[in-house]
């Protein structure tokens, strides 16, 4: 279940929401790259703290363990819900460092796409008959499909056929 912005700055410290503030809408488009990486383990490393933290308050309240240290930094209560709240940074994050890659693929892919129509138009307008020539390189192959042309005066005759039959039954009833 998604957090507030309100929610998750009452679970967490200062430090810790400006951390996760960079990951929300419209701060996650100012951030650099580098800095995407580089907050993502940070947010790693919050979420596997708060993880632990769950797992020993599990253990103490099961009997399983007993209780660590004299006194627990403020944040100390609901981890699991911490918890949530850095695994959802990472995974917006992860999909803002995946978008970028994705869009980083593409302009190449788009160049070599508009070079090869590019030479595709150049061969297809070729005014020369194709011909198998040594040392041409790539050659336009004319099509051997045969061109079928029904007559017009074919084509709507099937579906007038169609109506007149039906135009008959509906007269006779």
């Amino acid at each position: 279940m998604s957090l507030t912005n309100k929610a998750e700055r009452s679970l967490i410290s200062h430090e810790e929401y400006e951390i996760v503030r960079l990951t929300h809408h419209p701060d996650i488009y100012d951030v650099a790259g580098e800095d995407l990486q580089a907050t993502r383990k940070r947010l790693r490393d919050l979420q596997e703290k708060e993880r632990t933290l769950a797992r020993e308050k599990r253990r103490i309240s099961r009997g399983k363990a007993e209780p660590r240290g004299g006194s627990f930094p403020g944040t100390q209560e609901r981890p699991s819900q911490r918890k949530q709240v850095f695994a959802a940074a990472v995974k917006r994050l992860s999909r803002e460092i995946d978008r970028r890659a994705r869009i980083a693929a593409r302009a190449p892919q788009a160049e070599i796409a508009e070079r090869a129509l590019a030479m595709r138009r150049e061969n297809f307008n070729a005014s020369h008959a194709a011909a198998d020539t040594a040392n041409e390189g790539m050659q336009v192959i004319a099509s051997r499909r045969r061109r079928t042309t029904v007559h017009p005066g074919k084509v709507g005759r099937v579906s007038q056929r169609t109506k007149a039959a039906q135009a008959r039954r509906d007269a006779k009833g």
